[in-house]
């Protein structure tokens, strides 16, 4: 229920010229109210009356008043703080961070300051405690994990996590039975709508550049969709067009590298992400092969680099702002008890020079 301002005799006191630093129970003079509602107002209490709020909102920044955070968090038993913890890619260069990550940074970050909470970016190797440090240990009330490599070697970690009670979301493949709470894109749709595009587009002999095994569910799942589109056209899937790759131009390189080896004919590529394409796109240049008039590709992300590409990546985009923001949402609804689900987010087909037309 809304408190009712408390309605004073006298008008609230005017202004006068403090000595020190201005305290909660300074403002709550000024305004006529007790010091618990002075400090529920400037936490945004749904339970102060609007007019109450806004009026001690107003003496606090006229006393440039400011909340000491530190303090009101010990007495909360919260840190205010989510952790974002990244892992990093298995590369020479370690600081190297997937671009689609990236861009789900500013949403997150703004999503945090709107509800009031600072958020920790911390990079992690995969072989660190992470999963027993952060909310344990009082530094953050609950995680974003994203980038964590082979699911098959992390889901006991996240088994683990969720034994200790941990507040954490993660992004990646929404599958049934998954410990904790997830937020993904629907990865079979998109990968059949890229397949489906280069067929509507007359090419025949797609191959696939990723992982089609559930230690990579995300790209698994997008295999799959590809694999639907080609039932739709009554083709049967050739195996020597599937190569595994993981999403670094390393691994990308070697694993076009090999699909010209294995001297199969092939029209066309769809790869499992952005990152693969465009080392498949090098690749392929290096051996004369034009994009897309030999070979026709879509990748899967547009990252920024999709659209700066010779030629311009057609891709499956996944909107990394939206992505940022339910992570943050969601588990800030998990911290505060409240009931929420794992979600999948829609892919939209966003079509470039790569795949034979577009912009």
């Amino acid at each position: 229920m809304l408190e009712d301002p408390i309605v004073v005799t006298a008008a609230a006191k005017p202004m006068g010229k403090l000595t020190g630093k201005p305290t909660s129970f300074d403002i709550a003079q000024l305004a006529g109210v007790s010091q618990p509602t002075v400090s529920r107002a400037l936490r945004g209490s749904p339970t102060v009356n609007l007019a109450t709020r806004q009026r001690i909102e107003a003496i606090a920044r006229q006393l440039n008043y400011t909340v000491d955070r530190s303090a009101s968090n010990l007495r909360n038993g919260t840190t205010k703080t989510i952790a974002l913890l990244l892992f990093r890619d298995p590369t020479p260069d370690e600081t190297v961070v997937n671009p689609f990550f990236l861009g789900m940074l500013g949403a997150m970050m703004a999503a945090c300051a709107s509800h009031g909470y600072d958020l920790l970016v911390s990079f992690q190797q995969f072989s660190s405690d992470w999963h027993t440090d952060y909310e344990d240990s009082h530094r953050a009330d609950g995680l974003i994990l994203l980038g964590y490599g082979d699911y098959a070697d992390y889901r006991a970690r996240l088994e683990m996590l969720v034994a200790q009670g941990t507040h954490f979301i993660r992004w990646g493949s929404v599958q049934p039975g998954q410990p904790g709470l997830t937020i993904g894109c629907d990865n079979i749709a998109g990968g059949t709508a890229a397949a489906r595009h280069l067929l509507e587009r007359g090419r025949r002999r797609i191959a696939f550049l990723g992982s089609a095994t559930d230690h990579y569910p995300e790209f698994h799942d997008r295999y799959r969709g590809y694999v639907a589109a080609l039932g739709e056209q009554g083709l049967t899937v050739d195996p020597r067009l599937q190569v595994e790759s993981i999403s670094t131009e390393e691994d990308a390189t070697r694993a076009t590298h090999e699909l010209l080896q294995r001297g199969v004919q092939f029209d066309a590529i769809v790869a499992a992400s952005d990152l693969i394409a465009l080392a498949a796109m090098r690749v392929l240049a290096g051996a004369g092969i034009a994009v897309p008039y030999d070979v026709a590709i879509v990748g899967f992300d547009d990252i920024p680099a999709a659209s700066l590409a010779n030629p311009p990546l057609t891709t499956i985009a996944q909107d990394s702002g939206l992505a940022g923001r339910r992570l943050v949402e969601m588990l800030l609804a998990r911290i505060g008890n409240r009931p929420v689900e794992s979600m999948m987010l829609p892919t939209q087909l966003v079509i470039r020079r790569s795949s034979g037309e577009g912009r």
